[in-house]
């Protein structure tokens, strides 16, 4: 195949994704593993406190979708004393949704810097904290035989636009935990950023997520999406050949060592890419001015939810009440986890109500639309 042109964001509507055209970002809306999510801002009342509450179906297509969001709560809960991932704070469930209230990051998603002017996009420095962050993030995660396998700019929250704040990985629907014993292949993911592997149907690894790493980093430095095709055929096509561009067009301005950075994680063979550990230790960025390296507190017992399966799903009629907001939202909580879902709770009477979070939260209007993402499987 020819070279490909160079298919660049530069100078389109940041409210437009390059894969679908449709205006999705400040809406916040989500599609995991077949299943639709809607994301709205909410208040606590008796705080005044901001979250994002992420509305998830839990059934789709005729599917049963609950135990897949478990999985998701589960891995929020191994996350918990990470600074790079979303914090959890509570879960309703209805009889049709599960309710994830989770921390509200302010900044939005760091695609729209990505997509914006030069003069308006991330400088170098910018992407050298934000990326050891991500890293840090991603090695917590491989640390503990979790694969995201969806990273992409608009799964990377800011807690802040101006002053840049920190980032905050979210969206694990498609993660994925990797044992030892088993082999897993899947079709699954975002077209620009998924791996060759993916393509070809050979075993997933944790070395799937270092090679969105390396597309995500292409994309905050260059604001240029390197495999994008004019179609989806044309991006896998160019994703298999590794037809990708380090010309001087793209990487105006951008130093040598971080396009060294990027060429040691778009290598096809999995065993050859950097891993998270390593990228860590790269001149890039341990020679800024950049954080240590964030360091875990203690040992996660949450691993053991996700290996156990549906025994994240038992409920633990002991467990202490929910805190006292009336005999009402008492009745009306079907399920509160507050990161550890061993303490789910449920409600003696067993309502079956969405009236709790209402009780608890005021929701911004208007109702933020479901607009599906751009996936393969």
């Amino acid at each position: 195949m020819s070279a490909k042109p160079s298919t660049s964001w530069r100078g389109r509507c940041p409210m437009v994704s390059p894969l679908s055209g449709t205006c999705s970002l400040q809406t916040w809306s989500l599609r995991n593993g077949g299943k639709f999510a809607v994301v709205r801002k909410c208040i606590k009342k008796d705080s005044g406190k901001e979250f994002a509450a992420k509305f998830m179906r839990k059934r789709r297509k005729g599917q049963d979708c609950r135990m897949e969001i478990i999985h998701e709560i589960a891995v929020l809960e191994l996350a918990q004393d990470n600074p790079w991932v979303i914090n959890l704070h509570e879960v309703y469930e209805t009889p049709s949704e599960m309710i994830l209230v989770l921390e509200y990051a302010a900044g939005g998603e760091i695609f729209d810097q990505c997509v914006a002017d030069r003069e308006e996009a991330f400088k170098e420095k910018d992407v050298q904290r934000l990326m050891r962050q991500i890293l840090e993030g991603v090695h917590f995660l491989h640390t503990h035989d979790v694969v995201h396998l969806d990273l992409k700019p608009q799964n990377i929250l800011l807690t802040s636009e101006s002053p840049l704040g920190d980032i905050k990985i979210v969206d694990f629907g498609l993660s994925r935990i990797m044992k030892d014993s088993e082999e897993l292949r899947e079709i699954m993911g975002t077209p620009e950023y998924v791996a060759p592997e993916i393509l070809s149907y050979d075993p997933i690894s944790l070395a799937t997520d270092m090679w969105s790493i390396g597309v995500l980093t292409y994309v905050m430095l260059t604001g240029v999406s390197p495999f994008l095709g004019d179609s989806k055929q044309e991006t896998f096509l160019n994703i298999s050949q590794m037809n990708v561009s380090y010309s001087e067009e793209e990487f105006d301005g951008v130093s040598e060592s971080a396009v060294d950075f990027i060429k040691g994680l778009l290598l096809k063979k999995p065993e050859d890419r950097a891993t998270a550990e390593d990228c860590l230790r790269h001149p890039w960025l341990t020679s800024s001015s950049v954080p240590s390296p964030y360091k875990v507190k203690g040992a996660v017992e949450a691993a053991d939810v996700l290996q156990e399966g549906d025994s994240a799903a038992e409920i633990n009629d002991d467990a202490e009440k929910p805190e006292s907001e009336g005999s009402l939202v008492t009745e009306e909580l079907i399920v509160v986890t507050s990161y550890t879902l061993g303490q789910c709770r449920q409600s003696e009477k067993g309502k079956m109500e969405q009236k709790a979070i209402s009780k608890r939260f005021k929701f911004e209007e208007p109702l933020l639309q479901e607009i599906p993402g751009e996936f393969i499987y």
